[in-house]
């Protein structure tokens, strides 16, 4: 097994030529060649996760150690008012999959020992017997007009309801992990086995939607944890007869979306509203469309403070200060003195750049993911009352 830290330096690995293949279609990881012939370094790269290759496995661990605190940061991505304090507690483990997989057994579990949860769900079918209501446009366009079959649609009380289709796709994803303690594998095919009436989500197709109610009050833990399961990127497939098979995260997206989750509600507090992915036109033909990661506006809708979350500073080759070029474009657009780029602590410095002639200061900022929950958002109110006091 070839296990890298996000951060830490790389490490040589004979690949052979499909091997080295499927990591650079992948992408999970960067691959070096060297001046040994089939022999590359491998470093971790913007993904987390989990690729096994034939028999090799390959694992990308994130530089934040303390999962529970990684599993805090993915609970905002999904942009809902949830995992606001530390309350999942994760098995210490070395890759996340599997420690996620002992915890959603776990609460899983927990949910459903008093029964399947069950609801109303509506469905349309063609029946010899007329039960709920006759579609009359249906019957003449789908059946032709003819007596029977009856196209109705009906209200049925179910276990295959939307909270039920979520548990059992995390059980069916969490069974394709490798290195799954054994207690926890036999305590999800108790979980498959239980859902038996329940119909998976296809493969591509959208989490369904549920609503936090009295009802479910009993399913949102292990509900919250299977939203985090199934955004993982999963893959299966075959490169020739080679079987590749894995899961990943993004970074950056995680560290993104927590930031704009996070810092947007501590700005609302100060008044006005935030919005997310924003878009605004360069040039005055509106052909270059800009999407800023955050900004913070008024009641009225003028902008009061653009911020773009950055997991490490972009230094492409040929243009390295990528990331401030950027916001300087945004500050123009949107006619602001003042601009925020915030990082993860440990891929940039703190510090204030003040652009000639414009007189625009572009203030870059820095979190600390290795702080406790609690802390970590005193951070984020902290910097929140910086930008409200900057903007005022």
């Amino acid at each position: 097994m070839i296990l890298l830290t996000e951060g830490a330096p790389p490490q040589r690995a004979a690949l052979d030529p499909r091997e080295y293949e499927v990591l650079r279609r992948l992408a999970i990881v960067d691959v070096t060649p060297t001046l040994d012939e089939g022999v590359f370094e491998l470093s971790a790269g913007r993904k987390i996760g989990a690729v096994t290759i034939g028999k090799r496995q390959l694992v990308v661990r994130p530089k934040i150690r303390d999962l529970n605190r990684l599993v805090f940061l993915l609970g905002y991505s999904l942009h809902r008012d949830l995992w606001r304090d530390d309350r999942v507690h994760l098995a210490r483990a070395d890759d996340l999959l599997p420690a996620l997989a002992e915890a959603f057994g776990r609460f899983a579990s927990r949910a459903t020992e008093q029964g399947l949860l069950q609801g109303y769900r509506t469905i349309s079918d063609d029946l010899p017997v007329l039960r709920g209501r006759i579609l009359a446009g249906e019957q003449m366009t789908r059946n032709h007009g003819l007596p029977v079959p009856l196209a109705v649609e009906y209200d049925e009380f179910t276990v295959d309801i939307a909270e039920n289709q979520i548990l059992l796709s995390a059980v069916l994803r969490l069974l394709t992990v490798d290195r799954v303690p054994t207690q926890t594998r036999q305590r999800l095919q108790r979980l498959r086995r239980a859902l038996v009436d329940v119909t998976p989500l296809q493969r591509g197709t959208p989490i369904p939607s549920w609503q936090p109610t009295r009802l479910n009050t009993r399913y949102h833990d292990a509900l919250h944890l299977a939203e985090i399961v199934l955004s993982a990127q999963s893959f299966e497939h075959h490169a020739g007869d080679l079987r590749v098979s894995g899961f990943m995260f993004d970074m950056w997206r995680i560290f993104e979306d927590f930031v704009c989750t996070s810092l947007g509600e501590a700005l609302a507090r100060h008044g006005g509203r935030y919005a997310t992915q924003y878009s605004v036109h360069l040039d005055l033909a509106d052909a270059v469309r800009m999407r800023p990661d955050l900004v913070w506006t008024e009641t009225s809708g003028r902008v009061r403070a653009v911020i773009d979350a950055k997991y490490k500073a972009e230094r492409p080759e040929g243009f390295p200060d990528a990331d401030l070029y950027q916001l300087f474009a945004y500050c123009t657009v949107l006619d602001l003195k003042d601009g925020h780029l915030v990082y993860a602590k440990g891929n940039e410095m703190t510090r204030t750049h003040v652009i000639r002639e414009s007189g625009i200061a572009l203030h870059c900022h820095t979190l600390d993911l290795g702080l406790s929950p609690p802390e970590l958002l005193a951070q984020v109110e902290s910097l929140a009352k910086s930008i409200s006091s900057i903007s005022s």
